[in-house]
């Protein structure tokens, strides 16, 4: 006789159980969990938008650095690095391949001089305006189960928890 499951643990889903149980179990997860929901929901938001960009040779923190870069003036990496929350050590890497695309350069800092700004090269603007021509098939594509209005929610309810508002 096999013993009972303890009562805090879920029963173990067994060779015998459907594809549809162990879909119900992921959904049920999703609706309990929002942080399980939302590491799921931002895997199929990335895998898209690595999608939308490899077209257009770039990854998702490059297209970001061109981005602020373009709106904000040179920065140091540093400051790319704390702005765009994207680690360091990532952050090196993702200079150096946009400096061997001819999209950015290092240059000495113009406030301090032992220091190095990232700066766009002329090259990038082009590169930057095809990446954005995306950003609306991106969208659609990443948010497309929601109404506009749930997509305005997301918007404010992600800002809420990031501390952006």
């Amino acid at each position: 006789m096999a013993a009972a499951p303890h009562p805090s643990r879920p029963a173990p889903i067994g060779p015998e159980a459907d594809a549809a149980g162990r879909d119900r179990y992921f959904s049920r997860l999703a609706r309990e969990r929002p942080d399980i929901a939302l590491c799921r929901a931002t895997s199929l938001v990335g895998r898209a938008l690595d999608e939308e960009l490899a077209g257009r040779r770039l990854t998702t923190a490059q297209h970001l650095v061109l981005k602020m870069l373009s709106e904000v003036g040179p920065c140091s990496q540093q400051e790319l690095s704390e702005q765009l929350r994207i680690d360091r050590s990532v952050m090196v890497g993702c200079i150096d391949a946009l400096e061997g695309s001819g999209l950015v350069r290092r240059e000495r800092h113009p406030r301090d001089r032992r220091a190095y700004a990232v700066t766009l090269t002329p090259e990038a603007g082009p590169a930057l305006e095809e990446a954005e021509r995306g950003v609306p098939q991106l969208l659609d594509r990443a948010f497309g189960a929601l109404t506009a209005a749930e997509r305005r929610t997301l918007t404010r309810l992600m800002g809420k928890i990031l501390n952006v508002d």
